[in-house]
């Protein structure tokens, strides 16, 4: 017991940090240059409550769930040395843990077009197929930087040839996809497949399985786009609530509440299926462990409910108006600024950034801390959201900034650490979650509305610009710090009179220094 109010407290202490600066903003906005009607606000300050104390008993049931489960699975399945037992294996779970993404939901409102259930499996299929060949990039020791610049080749091979008014949402689908329930799972999973091999490679190879999985729903939704032919869609903007008082304000949740109580059920629902008839194969785990897991499996059930209501009840509404009025300013370009700020704090409250850096500051055993991490996502964040405001109030394709990105971002790959490369193609997926959809896609549709353009072509894909400059920033810190050690190499060789040979050094005795 006193383990886990210690993890309380210190998951309060974090959620804290996160989430504080990103309301301080919000509310210096709605006092300055953009007011906002008091029922928004409070609807706003309703739902930060529930977005904090959602986080906390999220970051404390995945540490005690959805971590464990994913290493047993990864590490018992690998252990069996069966390679079909372990493709199969890891099509299912790929593919249920897909189903079970909320953020699934959404996208498949966002295409009509496209029946929800066509969609919702394509993407489930997709996210499968690239789960196996992760897990089969992992077993044979392939490059992920082959792997990454041979798929991304293949999606912008296939883009010119989707409708303009539906690429941004296909690139949208790899960061909506990749959210609080599969990221947690699948890089536990890795790990787990890792602690079985005894090179020194397998802490680098156990990232990187969030980034192929991320491209699954991209090569989907195109592939779904050039059968269909979605043509443009009419997004209406999101209602403002209009709330008189407190009890008006409370219903306001109170409504939404049992919508995501069944949602989340239905989410966990098959993890707990899946990993119960899992452990009654192999049957290895003590009871004490098995009722820990429980026990955080209810606490991530409650933190999504409370966080997910939170954020689209109290989240979206403040994020369109704001959005609304400060584009509706005489000085309208200030919202380049104001998206940059917000999206350098906002990234650091997503639930799934906590697992990352975490489990990348652990995995290299302090090398990469959790702060550079959080520092270098919410530097790349920041660019992209500036980006996708140059975007709205010019109506730029998101193809100019998407194609030189990644072709950067895929450049870099040759020149960095591995595990550099594949940390921040992990991340890419990770920082686009709830907070980008609830509230920086709203702010941006709302600007989008106020100055007359497209939504459809000009508001969305900010999903896809956030997914893609962390690639470019966390490489370039991996690029700094493998010429610092080099440079340190050097001087260590110096005054021992030895002549410095660089090539001797890989990247795996970089990040043990």
């Amino acid at each position: 017991m006193l383990s886990i109010r210690s993890k309380f407290k210190e998951k309060f202490i974090e959620t804290l940090k996160a989430v504080i600066p990103i309301l301080m903003i919000v509310l210096l906005l709605c006092f300055s240059i953009a007011p906002i009607p008091p029922s928004i606000l409070m609807t706003f300050l309703m739902g930060a409550v529930l977005l904090i104390v959602g986080m906390l008993f999220f970051n404390v049931g995945v540490e005690l769930s959805m971590t464990p489960i994913g290493e047993r699975v990864g590490s018992i399945m690998t252990r069996s040395k069966k390679l079909p037992v372990m493709i199969l294996i890891s099509f299912i779970m790929g593919f249920i843990i897909t189903i079970s993404e909320p953020d699934l939901q959404v996208l498949a409102q966002q295409v009509p077009s496209i029946p929800n259930l066509t969609l919702i499996v394509a993407v489930a299929l997709g996210v499968a197929c690239f789960l196996v060949i992760a897990i089969l990039r992992m077993l044979f020791m392939i490059p992920l930087s082959y792997l990454l610049v041979a798929f991304y080749a293949v999606i912008f091979a296939l883009a010119f040839w989707v409708p303009r008014d539906f690429l941004a949402i296909a690139f949208d689908s790899g960061g909506v996809t990749t959210g609080p329930m599969t990221v947690p799972f699948i890089m536990a999973f890795g790990v787990g497949i890792a602690a079985i091999r005894s090179d020194r490679h397998a802490a680098d190879d156990s990232f990187g399985l969030v980034s192929l999985c991320s491209i699954g729903p991209i090569l989907a939704v195109l592939i779904l786009g050039m059968i269909y032919h979605p043509g443009a869609v009419e997004q209406v903007s999101e209602s403002i609530p209009i709330v008189d008082n407190t009890i008006d304000l409370w219903k306001l949740f109170a409504v939404e509440f049992p919508v995501y109580i069944k949602e989340m059920a239905l989410s966990i629902l098959p993890i707990v299926v899946f990993f119960g008839l899992f452990q009654l194969a192999v049957r290895d785990i003590s009871k004490r462990a098995l009722i820990k897991i429980l026990i955080g499996l209810l606490y991530t059930y409650v933190g999504l409910v409370l966080f997910l209501t939170g954020v689209n009840v109290g989240f979206m509404p403040a994020g369109n108006y704001l959005g609304q009025t400060i584009a509706g300013l005489s000085f309208s370009w200030i919202i380049i600024p104001i998206g940059m700020i917000i999206g350098y704090f906002i990234v650091l409250a997503e639930p799934a950034v906590f697992v990352l850096t975490k489990q990348v500051e652990e995995m290299t055993s302090g090398a990469i801390s959790a702060k550079a991490m959080g520092t270098s996502l919410s530097i790349g964040v920041s660019v992209s959201v500036g980006l996708a405001m140059i975007r709205v109030l010019s109506g730029i394709s998101i193809l100019w900034f998407l194609v030189p990105g990644y072709l950067i971002a895929l450049l870099l790959t040759f020149f960095v650490p591995k595990i550099f490369t594949a940390i921040a193609f992990d991340s890419g997926g990770v920082a686009s979650g709830p907070m980008t959809a609830t509230f920086l896609l709203p702010f941006a549709m709302g600007a989008c509305e106020a100055l007359g353009g497209n939504i459809i072509t000009d508001a969305f894909g900010i999903v896809a610009m956030v997914a893609m400059t962390p690639l470019i920033t966390i490489q370039v810190m991996g690029l700094v710090f493998k010429l610092k050690e080099q440079r340190l190499h050097k001087a260590v060789a110096t005054e021992n009179g030895i002549a410095h040979t660089p090539d001797l050094y890989d990247d795996a005795e970089i990040i043990e220094l």
